[in-house]
């Protein structure tokens, strides 16, 4: 029984271009001379190195730790050493450095001790969350989102569907497609791994109609895994959904499975759904069931510039010129070198930048393949940007408010949910490069808020500082008062003693009631009557001397 589909607005259908990387099987990439990682390979935080220059390490060893929630972890590609950790150029449309770890490989591959989990259907889904994540496995079909993350839905959330994205709907990349062929079986496990986690009500993997390769051994590997678990019946369903450009979007994939809309700045968890890509979910069946943490992955190396186009397992941080020796690039013939598919790639100024997570395609196009575009006209008001949205934007008027800065009504008419597919700058006849107006415009205000919270930061530490200098200062004005108050308290005390005195001295001593001498008095008296007794001792002796004399 097919299962019912929907739609979603919008969407083209540009060439395909996968069957020139299609003719042979997945293929190996030989060592290259040094290994390039960069700490961040994934949307979040940097994974924090805990190596040193010098250090010889294992394959599969750990070399960054996650930072915070959302980031990941590094791990070695091979075994080697540590030959330096510096910035250097990455792979990303801005063309900055970023810092990276260089590994120098020794040739020998060994591994260090893997851990898989022997039973995963027996383990708590933290402890298997916890195993993805410390194997630093992240979205490789997309913008490289920590799995573990999308793997942790709040406590009060209720997962109904997982969703395996097999669409692969940008023209010339096969990665997933090939991986599926060979590996189906890997990609199933995956998806019984992550059924396992969420305890979801159905597994849906979704495949274009172009693929019919790929969907007959998934097909096969589904009916195998029927067959050997008669007794505990599985809720994973492959769908062959039409060829549309962007299909594969997640929002847009949702839609056409389930009919439901994800609304604006929600995730699809809002609407109890998990979408993973199935180069992802083959990592999550090698990190589980083998103990090998994410340091390879499929690249479709593909483009007229190519002599032996196809898809290369990849180690992590290769080279880009390596791979493209290994493809016979003919230099002479390369006009342009893009990551990443035509519609949604960007272009490489340089091959010595290394492949990272994301790499799913490099695109060795020729200047007839892929010709320079037309310099840009006015905005002819067509409409034709509106209707090929996927995301049911209005592109005209976002391209208003970006050329004239206006970032709040950009803000305002949801620019952030542009997914940057291409498809309005595909069809517009005046060559308009929307979307690169649209990134731009959400660079400038993702700054904004970047410089907002640094601003609230900046601000609340002011105010802290302030309210702690303030309570110093009545701290110290309490103590000085407090102490003024006991000062004069005890000086009033010494007058009222001392009029007490003076008032006590004053009365009669003769009077019936007068008070006994004091100790003082007592001792004055003392006194007078040795110098009295004194004066008379010597005069008695002078008396008595005198008469002896005499006498």
């Amino acid at each position: 029984m097919n299962r019912k589909l929907f739609s979603f607005p919008g969407g083209i259908h540009p060439p395909e271009n996968k069957l020139q990387s299609l003719n042979l099987p997945i293929q190996s990439v030989p060592l290259p001379k040094r290994l390039i990682l960069p700490l961040q390979q994934h949307i979040g935080a940097p994974a924090k190195a805990i190596v040193n220059v010098g250090d010889q390490v294992k394959k599969g060893q750990c070399l960054a730790q996650p930072q915070g929630f959302v980031s990941a972890s590094i791990h070695a590609p091979t075994s080697g050493a540590i030959a330096e950790i510096a910035d250097h150029e990455i792979p990303h449309p801005s063309g900055l450095a970023s810092l990276c770890i260089v590994l120098q490989p020794d040739g020998e591959d060994s591994w260090c001790e893997a851990q898989p989990i022997a039973d995963y259907s027996a383990a708590k889904p933290a402890e298997l969350v916890d195993k993805i994540r410390q194997s630093g496995i992240t979205g490789m079909g997309g913008a490289g989102f920590p799995t573990s993350v999308k793997l942790s839905p709040p406590a009060d959330s209720k997962i109904e569907s997982l969703i395996i994205n097999a669409v692969e709907c940008e023209p010339y990349i096969t990665a997933d497609d090939m991986l599926m062929r060979e590996r189906a079986a890997g990609v199933i496990e995956g998806a019984l791994i992550l059924n396992h986690i969420l305890q979801t009500r159905e597994t849906l993997i979704a495949i274009e109609d172009n693929k019919p390769d790929a969907i007959a051994a998934m097909r096969r590997a589904v009916e195998a895994l029927s067959e050997s678990h008669n007794s505990q019946p599985h809720n994973i369903e492959i769908v062959v959904i039409p060829t549309r450009y962007p299909s594969g979007g997640e929002k847009q994939l949702i839609q056409n499975l389930t009919g439901k809309e994800v609304p604006s700045g929600k995730p699809p968890l809002h609407v109890g759904i998990v979408v993973q890509n199935t180069a992802t979910t083959y990592a999550i069946h090698r990190a589980i069931n083998h103990g090998e943490p994410l340091i390879s992955r499929i690249v479709t190396l593909t483009g007229e510039a190519l002599n032996k186009p196809g898809n290369y397992e990849t180690l992590l941080g290769t080279p880009i010129e390596h791979l493209l020796e290994l493809a016979g690039i003919d230099n002479q013939q390369l006009s342009r070198l893009i990551m990443g598919g035509p519609m949604m790639g960007f272009a490489l100024d340089s091959t010595a930048l290394p492949v990272v997570k994301t790499t799913n395609c490099l695109l060795a196009a020729t200047n007839t393949e892929y010709p320079e575009q037309p310099p840009a006209m006015p905005c002819i008001r067509c409409g034709a940007c509106a209707e090929a949205c996927p995301a049911s934007l209005l592109p005209q008027q976002l391209l208003w408010f970006s050329m004239g800065g206006e970032l709040d009504k950009a803000e305002q008419y949801n620019v952030a949910d542009c997914i940057e597919c291409g498809a309005c700058s595909y069809v517009c006849p005046s060559h308009i490069p929307l979307v690169q107006y649209y990134r731009a415009t959400k660079g400038e205000l993702a700054q904004r808020r970047a410089d907002l919270i640094q601003s609230d930061h900046a601000r609340d530490r002011f105010e802290f500082r302030e309210e702690r200098l303030a309570k110093e200062k009545a701290e110290k004005d309490a103590k000085r008062k407090a102490r003024a108050e006991a000062a004069a308290k005890a000086q009033a005390a010494k007058k009222a003693a001392a009029a007490l005195e003076a008032k006590e001295g004053g009365a009669t001593k003769d009077s019936s009631d007068a008070k006994p001498p004091s100790d003082k008095e007592d001792v004055v008296a003392a006194a007078l009557a040795r110098v009295e007794a004194k004066k008379k001792a010597k005069a008695d002796a002078a008396a008595k001397t005198q008469q002896q004399e005499s006498s």
